[in-house]
């Protein structure tokens, strides 16, 4: 296992500080809420609502300690030159979650919430291509666990009964390293460019490694349903051993197949509704 604890990894100015810290990332500001209350307590609200609490509650730490152990993937990429580009990008372990470790919930969410909790966070989120990696190396790959389709995709007990079948997969309900495999990813794509106001999903990956859920920009911005994850992706990556920032790797005509399958992606974290 390849897992980080970091940080303020950048100090005020635009140095990099390669010192990985625990000490101020993601602390927990307020009580703990158990998920299942968490669960209870939004049940009921109108959709803007509740994307509120989920926002308060991610980025006041209310979350499983486990979620901000970050963990390294590796990625590689033939170059127009014929060198072979690495690069390492740290991503969560598992989706973004409300709770303790002993009790939380998977919560989806909009990607206009997705991008605010990433930019609380100093974090972004993945492309298609960083999906797939993430999904080839992870430690533990889960089943895809589909549902019966119909409005009920879009309801909070959707939201906790995906959870619990997601849980009864694991040897325990917090698994070391990487998870992947049981959620379709809210994605980075250029595509959104092209068709602002939607949502870019992407993945839930079969155990062949083929994804149920081809890059798909049909749903509105503002539809959110139980297959819906969102992995946060470390602002700062390595390639070829020095670190950049994942949005300039992104921009970057040389470097972006590293990360992307759409070529150059310039000013990424700006497709995502906010």
């Amino acid at each position: 296992m390849s897992a980080l604890f970091f940080s303020g990894c950048f100090n005020s100015g635009s140095s990099y500080n390669k010192n990985f810290r625990d000490d101020n990332f993601w602390p927990r500001k307020t009580p703990s809420v158990q998920g299942q209350d968490f669960i209870s307590k939004i049940r009921d609200l109108d959709p803007p609502q509740r994307e509120k609490e989920i926002f308060e509650q991610v980025v006041n730490g209310n979350v499983p300690s486990f979620l901000k152990q970050f963990e390294k993937v590796h990625l590689s990429a033939k170059l127009n030159s014929g060198k072979i580009a690495k690069g390492i990008i740290y991503v969560t372990p598992d989706y973004v979650s409300v709770g303790t470790d002993q009790d939380y919930v998977r919560v989806p969410m909009t990607p206009a919430t997705a991008k605010k909790i990433a930019d609380s966070l100093h974090c972004l989120l993945p492309t298609a291509k960083i999906v797939d990696g993430i999904y080839r190396q992870a430690e533990t790959k889960l089943s895809p666990k589909p549902m019966t389709p119909g409005p009920e995709m879009t309801s909070i007990p959707y939201f906790a009964e995906h959870n619990r079948m997601i849980n009864a997969q694991l040897k325990k309900v917090n698994d070391d390293g990487l998870i992947a495999g049981h959620k379709k990813d809210i994605v980075i794509s250029s595509r959104l460019r092209e068709k602002p106001g939607r949502v870019a999903i992407y993945g839930w990956h079969r155990k062949n490694g083929e994804p149920i859920q081809p890059l798909s920009t049909v749903h509105g911005s503002k539809y959110v349903d139980y297959s819906h994850g969102v992995r946060l992706i470390w602002s700062y990556m390595k390639v070829n051993g020095q670190m950049r920032k994942v949005s300039d790797v992104l921009a970057d005509t040389l470097y972006s197949s590293l990360i992307s399958y759409e070529g150059p992606i310039e000013k990424a974290a700006d497709l995502l509704i906010e």
